[in-house]
């Protein structure tokens, strides 16, 4: 049989709390992240407004890692290692170095050093160009901050496939485990809130104005958001013989990428994603109890997740809610904090809610989307939904440990 994967490491740095403790309080809570930009000068925009990770300090979680030398999505990667790490209960020598792998998912990699190489050009030329930012621009370089924080010396990953790379490193990581290649896998995403990539999406019509309402009839957008997530994994032989205290199980993932439209999601692609994944986790539709959405709030987005639950649960899907109602869109991300929120309701039994929802869209009246309060629930097992541009699906499940 092949070895069983365990979650026991949650490191969130999101714009609704740092830490596990906080952030499971935030979801609680339905709190909301969202304030007025100030990464960049918003003026011009008609929206101003992102979830952005205020007064972040990597210093203060931060052991090895010189600072300065590393963009924010850097910063962002390596201080959730490092939370993640503390939270497992692992010492840096607790394992052998070269048996701790990094892998991390993003969508825009240093996306502010990008743009601030990008101003230096303009205001004097090549010659006015910084040598150290250009040695911060590699996206490469995410993985390598966590894994230099770490003190790892296994793979070290980094994975571009936009909004559901996170899952797509948390299936990377499933598979190094259970292929032998590692002991301990820390697994998440990073990105950071940058001018481009909010007007970007206010250009493609996909940006709301104050709030994010997935699900909701009345939704009109994403609100962009950064921060850095990581889950700490290990063989469940390896986290028993250890002591480790076991959030839930990774039972399975799965993937497929349509290449349908470079932007525009799609539901029969999506609904076999979903397919895939509980053949590979060895489930069935009816085991699912709570369903992570990927939920951006956009009316297409929402419309073909929505439908693509139906075509697999049928008409009495589980509660499904959008985390990004509250943290916002983290891109790369994403779909780690979803993992943690699904890993999360399933260790403390409870369902997050979707805020901001007031009105059932009647092309989706099957929905439970958990409105607006967060609800008491036994959760045995949770499946987690990333879906990106380009048609690149991801969707991982986990399980209570019985």
């Amino acid at each position: 049989m092949s070895p069983r994967v365990v979650v026991t490491g949650l490191g969130p740095v999101s714009s609704i709390g740092v830490g596990v403790s906080a952030f499971a309080e935030a979801l609680r809570r339905g709190r909301s992240g969202v304030s007025r930009i100030t990464s960049f000068d918003p003026t011009g925009f008609p929206y101003v407004n992102a979830c952005e990770v205020k007064d972040f300090a990597p210093e203060r979680v931060l052991r090895r890692l010189e600072v300065t030398r590393w963009g924010r999505s850097s910063q962002f990667a390596a201080s959730a290692a490092r939370l993640a790490v503390d939270d497992a209960g692992l010492a840096d020598d607790a394992v052998p170095a070269d048996r701790v792998a990094v892998v991390i998912g993003t969508t825009s990699g240093e996306s502010q050093v990008v743009e601030a190489l990008t101003a230096e050009l303009v205001a004097g030329g090549y010659a006015g160009m910084s040598g150290r930012l250009w040695d911060q621009v590699p996206a490469g370089r995410l993985s390598e901050a966590a894994s230099e924080e770490l003190a790892a010396e296994g793979q070290s990953v980094t994975l571009t496939t936009a909004c559901s790379a996170s899952n797509y490193a948390l299936g990377y990581a499933y598979d190094c485990l259970v292929d032998g290649e590692a002991d301990v896998v820390v697994a998440g995403g990073a990105d950071s809130v940058c001018r481009w990539a909010h007007a970007g999406f206010y250009r493609l019509g996909a940006l709301t104005d104050e709030l994010c309402r997935p699900f909701d009839a009345h939704r009109t957008g994403i609100l962009t958001a950064e921060g850095g997530v990581a889950l700490v994994l290990e063989t469940l032989a390896h986290a028993r013989a250890r002591g480790a205290r076991i959030y839930a199980e990774m039972l399975g993932y799965g993937m497929n990428c349509d290449a349908h439209h470079p932007v525009a999601p799609d539901e029969q692609s999506i609904a076999e994603c979903m397919r895939l994944a509980h053949r590979n986790a060895g489930i069935k539709p009816e085991d699912v109890d709570y369903i992570c959405a990927h939920g951006t709030g956009t009316p297409s987005n929402d419309l073909a997740e929505g439908l693509a639950v139906h075509e697999v649960f049928g008409d009495r899907p589980p509660p499904i809610s959008s985390v990004k109602s509250m943290l916002g869109h983290a891109m790369g991300a994403a779909s780690g904090f979803g993992a943690v929120a699904s890993v999360l309701a399933i260790a403390r039994g409870f369902l997050p809610p979707t805020v901001n929802w007031s009105t059932v869209d009647p092309q989706l009246p099957w929905l439970d989307p958990v409105p607006n309060v967060c609800r008491p629930h036994g959760v045995r097992i949770a499946q987690n939904n990333g879906y990106a541009f380009g048609g690149n699906n991801a969707i991982t499940i986990f399980g209570r440990l019985p």
